[in-house]
């Protein structure tokens, strides 16, 4: 007697089996799964279609337990003082367009949170799964900063961070060369007949890339014979107001100054302002550089000297540097160059 026929076991689909189906990449079918907003409108829709049509389930428990990673990258932005409502030093929204664009590159979706520095930021991603890594952009007093540092260290998250480059720091930075654009911006005063230069801005160690900024200028100086004159020194946050705040202090101590390096674009426009109400002419009576190339450089009145920071290459090196940390590969902090871009306010 012929035995009966048994029924072929039927196999469940792959997320293989949905790419081949799509005509895309496994990652692209992933990031599908995800919600990913990284996929455009038409090949989601292959890939949903093919979803449909091979009954394709996910387990979304046992791929996270694959993979331990969430395919997704977190960018802390920390507060700063702002005449307006978005607490974003404008430097950094052409930071957090690279970084847009260097997450998508790799194929990572960018979750960017909001945080003040006096609350417990270094504790909230310990043992989640929001993100596989941090990239920290802006944190005020580097010192009171510096601990925060250590303790994600210790708990094993992995982050990056844009800010000064210093030795035996906690983790990895990527940062400008600050006493190279500060010396960029001394020889370039001298060039111009400038002799006695004002810095806006704080110069200690709690702000250690403004005094990186301060001590390059120091150095270009004294190749020239002369210096930095701490009584010309006034501190500053980098906002306008601060700038503004700094400079009318500066003219009220009664010492003669014929150049004002600020340690930020934000400072110096402030400063311009003061200096105007004052019956001072930039760049007739007073040169002025800024710090950092923001848009806005190019539309004060005048335009302002700024010392340039490569966002572009910053935002492509936070990214890869945090994907070898998750990957457990090696990553070490890296310095970029910064450029001068002189107009009018220094006499350009």
């Amino acid at each position: 007697m012929q035995e009966p026929r048994r029924a072929k076991k039927k196999t469940k689909a792959t997320s293989m089996d949905i790419a081949h189906r799509a005509g895309v990449s496994q990652a692209t079918v992933s990031r599908v799964l995800r919600g990913s907003p990284l996929v455009n409108a038409e090949t989601r829709k292959r890939v949903e279609e093919a979803v449909r049509e091979l009954n394709y389930k996910v387990d979304r428990h046992a791929s996270s337990l694959r993979t331990q990673r969430a395919g997704t990258l977190a960018l802390l932005l920390f507060e700063d003082p702002t005449p307006d409502d978005s607490h974003i030093n404008p430097f950094f929204l052409s930071m957090l367009g690279s970084i847009t664009r260097a997450c998508a590159k790799h194929g990572h979706d960018l979750l960017v949170s909001f945080q003040q520095l006096s609350d417990d930021w270094h504790a909230d991603y310990e043992d989640s799964m929001k993100a596989d890594g941090l990239i920290l952009l802006g944190y005020g007093d580097y010192i009171a900063y510096e601990s925060k540092l250590a303790h994600l260290v210790a708990q094993g998250t992995h982050f990056v961070r844009w800010g000064a480059v210093l030795q035996g720091q906690p983790g990895i930075s990527i940062g400008c060369d600050n006493a190279a654009g500060g010396a960029l911006v001394g020889r370039h005063l001298i060039a111009r007949g400038r002799r006695k230069v004002a810095f806006l801005g704080d110069a200690s160690t709690h702000f250690p890339e403004f005094f990186a900024r301060y001590c390059g200028c120091d150095g270009a100086l004294r190749e020239a014979g002369l210096r930095m004159n701490p009584a010309l020194q006034v501190d500053a946050d980098s906002s306008e107001q601060s700038g503004y705040d700094a400079a009318r202090t500066l003219i009220a101590r009664g010492h003669a100054f014929d150049a004002i390096f600020a340690a930020s674009d934000l400072i110096a426009i402030g400063a311009i302002r003061a200096l105007t109400e004052h019956g001072l002419r930039v760049p007739d009576d007073v040169a002025i550089v800024g710090f950092d190339g923001t848009p806005m450089a190019r539309f004060s009145n005048p335009p302002l000297t700024t010392v340039v920071q490569d966002t572009s290459g910053a935002g492509e090196l936070l990214v890869a540097s945090l994907l070898r940390l998750v990957r457990d590969e090696p990553a070490e902090s890296v310095t970029l160059m910064p450029t001068l871009e002189v107009r009018a306010s220094s006499g350009g």
